[in-house]
């Protein structure tokens, strides 16, 4: 039966074909032209004001405009993103097929290679990381710069004492790449986006499958991820880790999801899910669902013991023998509270304490209460976390996988918008309504410029206010649906009144 809702994808069904073919040749070249167009106009921003390897201070969006090149360099931005974005939408609902998938994102895709990086310094905290790794020191027991890191210029400040907050596998990632690189950055760089690329290829590969367990539009899905805006910009030109922690995560769930009940490939579902929490921890949110997805059969305790135990044991065993190949103890897991420095209203709970300390002002109260908005809100996600999984256990694991991710994403002390992209390589799978992935990611899309001046750093008051009164909408629309609910009949009633 088909879905009410034309952005939702439709169990075990495809959209259909447009009657005009004719047509349908012209719309898909310039859906893919179109984000080609847009890729190449970010791609020569990224030469004019990308990431390049000088760190500035006090980069603001005004001396962006005033300085060299400053309006083209925005104009760019803006509208190559707008082009991505717009092509991405364009196939929302139906694409021609997997191959045309493929072929039009690897075109969006090749600008990017040979440009500077867009969004983000991370890269060159990544290379550093790894230089200092490949020379023997601890990334976990000492920041880049107490190292003696040779690129020390090009990392953010932030990252310049601090440990890695990375796992051991991209370590060692890190550690090659800097080693193949030599004493060249930009060799080191191009390494760590070959490695983000490979991520992104295990995506393309093991999606597939999940869409035909789920009974979804496998070409689709494919686009959904794959062509989102972020996966260029910021996954690909960004050369984030992220992009090898989905692509294990997808390659994880794939394989459990194939092999329900066989022991062989639940353990080697677990052990790759073990790698991608190797590269970032959050991929630990996913095992307990992964779990349920061993289950050959209905969800029993014991079934549960016997065939989750095998994922959770590939888990274990692949994070502990990493740790052990890469020489390095847990320390990386002290690195994480490093992450909360950055305080921005795109973070829920990070919004919830700026608008508690916005309104205290008027009294003369210097509330700075985002620590423990913060706190709250993890202990919010613990409870969501455990929600979601209860109900999952006679529902779908996949789609439990993907809103555990997002609520992660949203509950976050830290937010950035490539995180975007954790949720919605699994969700694309799930038969939740587009708009859930569309809307969000095309909003993160503009919220950081080429140098990786984050927009959510000047528009903190409007930005808090909007994030809170968000909150509240979202509070009412689930207190109303709760109180319009009908209520069961009771049971009790039903009986008697029925021999009446």
């Amino acid at each position: 039966m088909r879905s009410s809702n034309p952005a939702e994808p439709v169990r075990g069904t495809r959209p259909p074909r447009s009657g005009h073919p004719e047509r349908d040749v012209v719309r898909w070249r310039l859906v893919r032209y179109g984000g080609l167009t847009g890729a190449a106009v970010l791609a020569a921003t990224a030469y004019l004001g990308g990431v390049l390897p000088v760190w500035r201070p006090g980069v603001t969006p005004v001396s962006i405009w005033q300085g060299p090149h400053g309006p083209l360099i925005l104009l760019g931005w803006l509208a190559g993103t707008t082009l991505l974005v717009g092509a991405w939408w364009a196939g929302r609902h139906r694409v021609p097929s997997a191959r045309w998938v493929l072929v039009t994102v690897g075109l969006w895709l090749l600008p990017f290679l040979a440009a500077p990086p867009l969004g983000s310094r991370d890269v060159y905290s990544y290379a550093c990381q790894g230089a200092i790794y490949a020379a023997g020191a601890d990334p976990y027991a000492v920041g880049v710069a107490g190292a003696g890191c040779p690129w020390l210029e090009a990392v953010s400040p932030t990252w310049r004492d601090t440990p890695a907050p990375y796992g051991p596998l991209f370590m060692l990632v890190a550690g090659a790449a800097a080693t193949l690189g030599g004493a060249s950055l930009v060799g080191t760089v191009a390494l760590l986006r070959l490695a983000a690329l490979l991520g992104v290829a295990l995506t393309a590969y093991c999606l597939p499958g999940l869409a035909r367990h789920a009974g979804v539009d496998r070409d689709r899905a494919l686009w959904l991820v794959l062509a989102c805006p972020l996966v260029a910009i910021h996954l690909v030109s960004g050369a984030h880790n992220d992009a090898l922690m989905v692509g294990l995560v997808v390659a994880g769930l794939r394989v459990v999801r194939d092999r329900p009940g066989r022991a062989l490939p639940l353990f080697a579902g677990g052990a790759l899910l073990g790698l991608a929490v190797s590269v970032k921890v959050t991929a630990v949110v996913v095992v307990p669902f992964a779990m349920l997805a061993a289950l050959p059969g209905a969800y029993r305790v014991r079934a549960l013991a016997r065939h989750g135990g095998l994922v959770l044991a590939g888990t274990v065993a692949a994070a502990v023998l990493v740790t052990g190949l890469a020489g390095l103890g847990p320390g990386w897991v002290r690195g994480l509270a490093s992450s909360g420095e950055s305080v921005q209203w795109t973070s829920l709970p990070t919004a919830v304490g700026l608008a508690l300390g916005y309104l205290g002002r008027p009294f003369g109260a210097d509330w700075y209460v985002v620590p423990a908005a913060r706190a709250v809100g993890l202990g919010v996600l613990a409870l969501l976390l455990v929600a979601i999984w209860w109900r999952a256990r006679h529902g779908s694991p996949l789609r439990g996988a993907g809103l555990a991710l997002a609520a992660t994403v949203v509950l976050a002390p830290v937010f950035h918008p490539w995180y975007a992209v954790w949720p919605l390589a699994v969700l694309a799978v799930a038969t939740v309504p587009a708009r859930w992935l569309l809307v969000p990611a095309t909003v993160v899309s503009f919220l950081v410029l080429p140098d990786g001046t984050n927009l959510a750093r000047f528009t903190k008051f409007p930005g808090t206010l909007a994030m809170a009164a968000g909150l509240v909408a979202l509070v009412v629309v689930a207190a109303r649906r709760v109180a319009g609910r009908p209520r069961r009949p009771d049971a009790r009633h039903d009986a008697a009144g029925s021999r009446h």
